[in-house]
């Protein structure tokens, strides 16, 4: 079968390339697919940068109005320790000591879900501690004087705790006498000494000015220290409006969030740029490479085409340079063939061509006694009568010639069907070599192993000396479809090499069987066997164990060769000293014969 190269050469690159071309696709995909998660990934964090800038810009500024705000606080609660502790809230805050608040806070409190809240009747008790403060002398004076300090300023609420934590004062007068002792706030000024804020938001507040809406306040609770010492001898609580700053601060914030949409979308924007102009060169990239793999294949396909021509002509002249081997193998198994023929035709001939020649020589002596009766035959057609009158005395002088030219027909006879013995060992000698060769017949064709082999079987015993037997054996074999002069040649060149194996006396069996759905033909001889380190090598071109000059290494891969062409195989098993015996194996139906590789 012929290789087509071309055909391979274009469907192994073109799949190739496309395996390239889809490798290089799905990478340029996944690049750009990185790359999009890459901005995606740049986007976010920035996005995310940005809002936790502003969010930490909310949070300082919250921190800082906090700070603030607490530190103006404390600036007041000093204010106040100046201007009214010692003079006005002192001597209040003593008198409101002298309030006994412990039977009020003995009362028990109620839990609640896990924590504690105060009862009902605590709450009275204390709401009455607040009015016995609130009848103390002077507290409507103080009041006055803090609601004039404290009017039209962003304080909303002034409380005032005794180191017990009871409310003593405060600008909301319903939460004098409240008990503060638990809050952490409180604790933190009056135990430890330390201002604590914190921001919250009212829906509802009472400050100076009544009652105010929806605002944002900072309550801090503030140490008040005696003058000139550290010692704490209350707790200032202030409360300031700071939801003007609050606003400020969110609307910078909105403006931050804003500026921060604003640049995102653009970041969204120039990262599309990018992509498409990635995509783009992606598109170019693939296209340049598209094309040079183009080119590529055109170049490949040129030189692909031309190493074709060539292999093409390399063929033909292989299989010319084949034929002219197996031609010439045929005309050395012909000469050796016609030799064996020449031989077995020349003693037929020899005897026919003598016993003509002896029935010529015999046929000579037969012209007088001829030419006798015939003139008797003229002279009986004019005789009217039944008697003749002869002169005898004219026809003694040839009585003797007569006499001594006596033939034997019965020898004549005799020698005749011998020429015709020898003539028919010649038409069954032309017979076989017809069958042998083929020549009247079409190249492939159903025939009769079987009989083939026969004819093969009557030719070589030409060839092969006396001393071989030559034993046939066949078995059923059905018609098989192939070249029979071609196998002729294939069992004829077993044959002779079987019979040059055997040194003296020897026999060679042919035998045939069925093996499957293939026809087995086996040659077997008693000679000497193949040696062990020749074995792999006499299938191979020019490969001969003959000595120079005997053989031309050419039989059995012509052999080999045929056998291939017809879908067969031949092997062999040897033994040394103990004979050879090949083994070809044909199927019975085939494809169209094809060439060997």
């Amino acid at each position: 079968m012929r290789f087509r190269l071309v055909r391979h050469f274009t469907l192994a690159s073109l799949g190739m390339f496309c395996l390239v071309a889809l490798t290089l696709i799905y990478f340029e995909q996944q690049q750009a697919a990185i790359l999009r998660q890459v901005q995606d990934q740049q986007g976010s964090f920035f996005n995310d940068v940005q809002q936790t800038f502003a969010k930490r810009q909310d949070e300082s500024a919250r921190r800082d109005l906090l700070a603030i705000h607490e530190s103006g606080n404390v600036n007041l609660a000093r204010l106040f320790a100046n201007a009214l502790w010692t003079k006005d809230f002192a001597p209040f805050v003593a008198q409101a000591r002298t309030i006994d608040a412990e039977q009020c806070r003995n009362l028990p409190d109620v839990g609640n879900g896990g924590s504690m809240s105060t009862t009902a009747p605590k709450k009275a008790c204390f709401a009455k501690i607040g009015q016995r403060i609130m009848a103390l002398p002077g507290f409507r004076e103080l009041d006055a004087k803090v609601y004039e300090s404290m009017r039209k300023s962003t304080v909303f609420k002034i409380k005032v705790f005794d180191l017990r934590g009871i409310t003593v004062y405060s600008s909301e007068h319903a939460q004098i006498g409240e008990d503060k002792s638990s809050n952490a706030g409180w604790r933190s000024a009056a135990l430890d000494g330390t201002p604590k804020s914190e921001l919250t938001h009212r829906d509802t507040f009472s400050a100076f000015e009544g009652k105010v809406e929806n605002r944002d306040l900072i309550s801090s609770y503030l140490p008040v220290l005696e003058p000139g010492s550290s010692r704490v001898v209350g707790v200032f609580e202030v409360y300031s409006d700071v939801t003007p700053f609050l606003n400020r601060i969110e609307q910078t914030s909105s403006e931050i969030q804003l500026a921060a949409e604003v640049n995102q979308r653009k970041v969204a924007e120039a990262a599309l740029e990018n992509q498409a102009k990635v995509d783009a060169t992606s598109d170019r990239k693939l296209g340049a490479v598209a094309l040079l793999l183009a080119l590529l294949f055109a170049g490949l396909l040129l030189i692909v085409r031309r190493a074709e021509k060539i292999i093409g002509r390399q063929e033909k002249e292989r299989e010319h340079s084949h034929q002219q081997l197996a031609q010439s193998e045929k005309m050395a198994s012909l000469g050796q063939m016609v030799a064996g023929v020449a031989h077995q035709l020349n003693t037929p001939l020899a005897f026919s061509q003598n016993n003509v020649l002896m029935v010529r020589e015999a046929l000579g002596g037969m012209d007088l006694p001829m030419k006798v009766a015939a003139r008797m035959s003229m002279i009986l057609k004019d005789v009217e009568g039944d008697k003749v009158t002869l002169k005898v005395s004219q026809l003694k002088a040839n009585l003797d010639k007569l006499e001594g030219g006596a033939v034997d027909i019965a020898m004549l006879q005799e020698m005749l069907g011998d020429v015709l013995d020898g003539i028919g060992q010649m038409s069954e000698m032309v017979v076989n070599l017809r069958d042998f060769t083929r020549l009247d017949r079409a190249a492939v064709a159903h025939a009769d192993l079987n009989k083939s082999l026969h004819t093969v079987a009557y030719i070589a015993k030409s060839v092969i000396p006396k001393s071989i037997e030559l034993v046939e054996e066949y078995g059923d074999l059905p018609a098989i479809e192939c070249n029979p002069s071609q196998l002729n040649q294939v069992f004829l060149n077993l044959i002779n090499n079987a019979a040059q194996a055997i040194n003296g006396a020897g026999r060679i069996t042919v035998r045939t069987m069925t093996a499957g759905s293939k026809a087995r033909i086996e040659v077997e001889d008693t000679g000497r066997g193949i040696p062990e380190d020749a074995l792999p090598h006499i299938f191979e071109l020019y490969f001969t164990t003959k000595p120079a000059g005997e053989g031309t290494g050419l039989g059995l891969a012509i052999a080999k060769d045929i056998v291939a062409q017809h879908g067969g195989e031949i092997k062999v098993t040897t033994r040394a000293g103990g004979g050879t015996t090949f083994i070809v194996t044909l199927p019975v139906a085939q494809q169209p014969l094809v060439k060997a590789a």
